[in-house]
């Protein structure tokens, strides 16, 4: 059988001897070049890493601020308008711990009221426009129940700088508190949250980044059993991320580039650029333990491993570019870091990687593990998955359906998926804060997170607005959807008015999402809407979650059409075959369907939750299904890309259908275990941070990648394959006619 001009195959798979000159793959010319040029390409790939850091820290990140798309968003922007400037406020709650004591018949509320007003108002500082039940009738600081106090404030100084200022007004009431053991005086509020937030945050991504490196680095211990053939997956994921970290200051000019957006870096970067270097140098290995020399290993590596890591690496940037699409700052920014991450790892595992195994020639060996180092390197098929494979092609139709009726049952609770956002719910209940804004949430219902009506246009202060505000008023005392008080601010000398309405509801729940509608269609219509030269826009939580997932919805049908479709013609012309695609499409949306049920039961029903450390709010974190759909389509291909040029190059060497299928997985065992146990690792170290965005995140992929790596690999790929025979590399005649179609392999 005449062979492609690139490579002759010998009947295992392996390849003889690489054909030299313009005809070889480009791949396969870069990472000879480097190869060649070793000491060239490694100073390259340093003074790259070396730029990139200077570069970043000579410009420093801009911090942009992210909006809500939508009426919300439009609302968010006038707020931050520089002659804007918008005081965050403090609650205190003042509340009996025992039942029955009431502001009423307990003087001991209201004095302890006092005392905190009194308090914080020693703190100029800290602390102003501090507000206090005086009397049992004063409104709306006495819950309706008549057992809760409120004092309110605002944070004094800079609102920027809000999360640092509260700590001495939190400090203050703590000192209140001590002094009444038999109450609860808690404070809560945006800053106090902001503040908890960001330590817990930060506390998190140093956890994350301190404990996935050493952990990645055990694991390749225990696959290669020698210390610099491990070092060396870890030192090149390591550079990219700190590579793709400091060139982020760069679009971060004009992206707004979230706080999490160097950890999601961060653990691409890791999961891609070790299994991307994985993938190589598992082969070079394998291909000296047959007798090839080093360059003839490097030149095999580079035209199979390497190419599988380029088609790889362009799907997940692909699915990725995805993100651009929805139209949403905050995805922008992640899209950005993340292709830049996994655009690096590839380059460098195309130049800097064939380099250093260049140099180091046999002493990639070296440091050898005891017992774990008299492993063999050469690729041996896993008895397991070879007996596995051949009992599913065998009866490829009972092992198939049988694993997707599994997955498919599996992915049944996804369509009750309830999309919401945890709002403060989102850090540890146990934390002192949280508790105390969920009390004052309770005792003093849409209070703490109010819509916000942002009112621009001529004479905010003029008659006409003051008598539709009062009506307003009116119908928030009568109506079961709106809250009081409600209240104003005259902003930007007069030009701008914040109309503060409180909504039934947690904030996050069916009854604000229906407060919100309540306003926003009735309420600012016939009192508001009234007055001619203004315009108002509501935000605040509610309405930032809602529109942020109307935004969200509307353009799922183009983010799956562009992923979906640019990945089967990438796929397509990567295994000239029509059918490998849409198979492994199928493939994937299957294994994610069974994640998104995972992520269902776990999270909004509650499984789980006591063993994860988290309280479950009944919904599943608005962005995450989308973008785990992106992050995840993109990331499988590792696999199925890697198992099937593996079978492509069985195929090409003259192997049937059936033999490429079981040679080919049985082969890659031991690499796709490996790099899929990395993954896992990398992910469930987020499912242990405090967060439940984080826990979600980790908990979402592992599954995905757990499901992908065993059932997809070991089940549903052979059988459907078996199934297909021959017609898997169906390719139409028209198209077997394009460069790099194999006529064995065409139709």
């Amino acid at each position: 059988m005449e062979l492609p001009s690139t490579t002759r195959s010998g009947r295992n798979g392996g390849t003889d001897a690489p054909v030299t000159g313009t005809g070889r793959p480009v791949v396969a010319r870069v990472a000879g070049w480097s190869a060649r040029h070793r000491k060239t390409a490694l100073l390259g790939w340093l003074l790259l890493v070396v730029a990139a850091v200077v570069t970043g820290n000579m410009l420093g990140s801009k911090n942009l601020p992210s909006y809500d798309p939508g009426q919300a968003g439009r609302a968010e922007r006038i707020l931050n308008r520089p002659d804007v400037i918008q005081q965050p406020t403090e609650t205190v709650l003042i509340q009996a711990r025992s039942g029955g004591r009431t502001v009423a018949n307990d003087p001991e509320l209201l004095r302890t009221a006092a005392q905190v007003a009194a308090t914080l108002r020693a703190l100029p500082a800290a602390a102003k426009g501090v507000s206090y039940p005086a009397t049992p009738a004063a409104g709306a600081l006495i819950s309706r129940d008549g057992r809760s106090a409120l004092v309110t404030f605002t944070v004094a100084g800079n609102p920027n700088n809000a999360n640092q200022t509260v700590a001495a007004a939190e400090r203050a009431v703590a000192a209140v508190q001590a002094r009444h053991p038999f109450l609860l005086v808690g404070e809560s509020g945006a800053a106090s949250i902001g503040r908890v937030s960001n330590a817990t945050l930060s506390s998190d991504f140093r956890r994350a980044g301190v404990t996935s490196i050493p952990v990645t680095l055990l694991i390749l211990l225990v696959v290669f059993g020698a210390l610099i053939a491990a070092g060396i997956p870890v030192l090149l994921a390591g550079t990219a991320v700190a590579t793709a970290i400091s060139l982020l200051a760069i679009p971060s000019r004009w992206l707004p580039v979230g706080q999490a957006t160097s950890s999601i870096i961060l653990l691409i970067g890791l999961a891609v650029g070790v299994d991307y270097s994985l993938f190589y140098l598992r082969r070079e290995r394998e291909e000296r333990a047959r007798g090839r020399d080093t360059d003839l290993a490097l030149g095999i590596a580079s035209g199979t491993s390497g190419r599988a890591i380029v088609v790889s690496g362009l799907t997940v940037m692909i699915s990725l570019a995805g993100l651009f699409l929805i139209g949403i700052d905050v995805f922008s920014g992640v899209a950005i870091g993340t292709i830049l991450v996994v655009g690096i790892s590839v380059v460098g595992s195309l130049t800097a990687l064939p380099a250093a195994l260049a140099l180091l020639g046999t002493w990639v060996d070296r440091g050898r593990i005891p017992f774990l180092g008299r492993r063999r390197t050469a690729a041996r098929r896993s008895a397991f998955w070879d007996a596995l494979v051949r009992r599913v092609v065998a009866w490829p139709a009972l092992a198939g359906g049988a694993a997707a009726l599994g997955l498919a049952a599996l992915a049944l609770p996804a369509l009750g998926m309830h999309l919401a956002s945890p709002g403060f719910r989102d850090l540890p209940s146990n934390v002192a804060v949280v508790r105390n804004l969920i009390a004052t949430q309770r005792a003093f219902p849409g209070g703490p997170a109010p819509a916000q009506v942002v009112v621009t246009g001529s004479d905010l202060s003029g008659e006409a607005i003051r008598h539709e505000v009062s009506v307003l008023q009116h119908l928030a005392a009568t109506s079961p959807a709106l809250r009081q008080p409600v209240t104003t601010t005259l902003f930007g000398h007069g030009s701008v008015l914040l109309v503060s309405v409180p909504l039934a509801g947690t904030g996050t729940d069916a009854a604000s999402n229906q407060a919100l509608a309540t306003l926003r269609d009735h309420a600012l219509p016939a009192t508001l809407g009234r007055v001619p030269a203004i315009q108002y826009s509501v935000t605040g939580i509610t309405a930032g979650d809602h529109d942020f997932s109307a935004q969200l919805l509307s353009r799922v049908p183009y983010v799956f059409l562009f992923v979906l479709g640019l990945a089967f013609l990438l796929l397509m012309a990567t295994f000239r075959s029509v059918t490998i695609p849409l198979m492994s499409i199928a493939l994937n949306l299957l294994s994610l369907g069974a994640a998104y049920g995972v992520l269902t039961l776990v999270f909004q029903d509650g499984y789980l939750h006591g063993l994860l450390g988290f309280t479950p709010y009944g919904g599943v974190v608005t962005w995450f299904p989308m973008f785990m759909f992106v992050l995840l389509f993109g990331l499988s291909m590792d696999y199925h890309v890697f198992i099937l040029s593996r079978m492509r190059e069985l195929r090409l060497a003259g192997a049937t259908t059936r033999e490429a299928i079981i040679d080919g997985i049985s082969s890659s065992a031991g690499v796709v275990t490996s790099a899929a146990v990395i993954m896992l690792s990398v992910f469930l170290i987020f499912a242990t941070l405090s967060t439940i965005e984080f826990k979600m995140f980790g908990i979402g992929m592992a599954s995905a990648i757990l499901i992908d790596a065993t059932l997809v690999r070991g089940v549903l790929m052979p059988a459907a394959m078996a199934m297909l025979g021959d017609r898997v590399w169906y390719l139409p005649r028209w198209l077997a006619r394009t460069p790099g179609a194999h006529p064995a392999l065409a139709s």
